[in-house]
């Protein structure tokens, strides 16, 4: 891998990142991490010398960070919640960095970041410890919200079911825990809320395709216009490039989501 094309002008962080063959937040959490040579140019730009020194860089970077972005607090929670069976909170992830159980790899616009592969090394034991710890007497029950983080459902996913369920609910509004925990069990029961999941999805697609569609046919329509002679200025080329490339992308996500 050679960076021998780099202009003395420098060279980019999202192009050095291509160039290095990183994802962009993989060569900014290593800026993050003194891994790499600051930018020397003016413009937060690197020049060739410094450019070339990133490269034999690269397999350390991606052996520190893996292949997979670093997600924020909440959803972090949510991935532990889904993994432990408990309502993980945001404040129990803060809880575990305290405890050095986990560590923040970085920050995105002042917020802390994860690495998914540290998040699923923790321990079972250690994240409901501190949960426990934060619900007190009140750890046998659950909010609705909490609820459907532990199963990874929508909020009215849950509630629908709970009703469906008939699913015991206390004076707080709050379900027990391991009525909660049970439906998560469940084979069918997941098998219908990802099979209603898909279909919400391609629903979502399938109305952004025809959004795109329409905005191709407006374009044509005003093409048409144009060599009608009903108007005298036709419509941008960069139009229909933008609404080809949607709608490029929308069939594709439709197709892959179809149920």
């Amino acid at each position: 891998m050679t960076l021998a094309d780099t202009t003395r002008d420098g060279i980019s962080h999202r192009l050095l990142a291509t160039r290095l063959g990183l994802a962009s937040w993989q060569l900014r959490l290593a800026r993050e991490h003194d891994m790499v040579p600051e930018p020397d140019r003016p413009g937060d730009r690197w020049g060739p010398k410094t450019a070339a020194q990133c490269v034999e860089r690269v397999d350390a970077i991606k052996a520190a960070f893996g292949d997979e972005p670093p997600i924020g607090a909440e959803r972090a929670a949510a991935r532990l919640a889904a993994r432990v069976r408990m309502d993980v909170e945001r404040a129990d992830v803060e809880v575990l960095v305290a405890q050095d159980a986990l560590e923040v790899v970085g920050l995105f616009r002042g917020h802390r970041l994860y690495l998914l592969r540290d998040l699923d090394a923790l321990a079972p034991d250690t994240v409901t410890k501190v949960v426990r710890a934060r619900k007190g007497p009140l750890v046998e029950s659950v909010e609705p919200k909490g609820a459907a983080r532990i199963l990874d459902w929508p909020r009215n996913t849950f509630e629908t079911i709970a009703a469906e369920r008939n699913l015991t609910v206390d004076r707080l509004g709050r379900y027990v825990l391991t009525d909660v925990q049970n439906l998560a069990k469940d084979d069918d029961l997941k098998a219908r809320v990802e099979a209603d999941r898909r279909q919400a999805v391609f629903q979502r697609f399938k109305r952004e395709e025809e959004r795109c569609e329409e905005g191709l046919r407006a374009w044509l329509n005003e093409c048409s216009a144009y060599l009608e002679r009903r108007t005298d200025e036709p419509p941008p080329a960069l139009t229909l490039r933008r609404v080809l490339q949607a709608l490029i992308s929308a069939r594709a996500q439709t197709a892959a989501n179809e149920p």
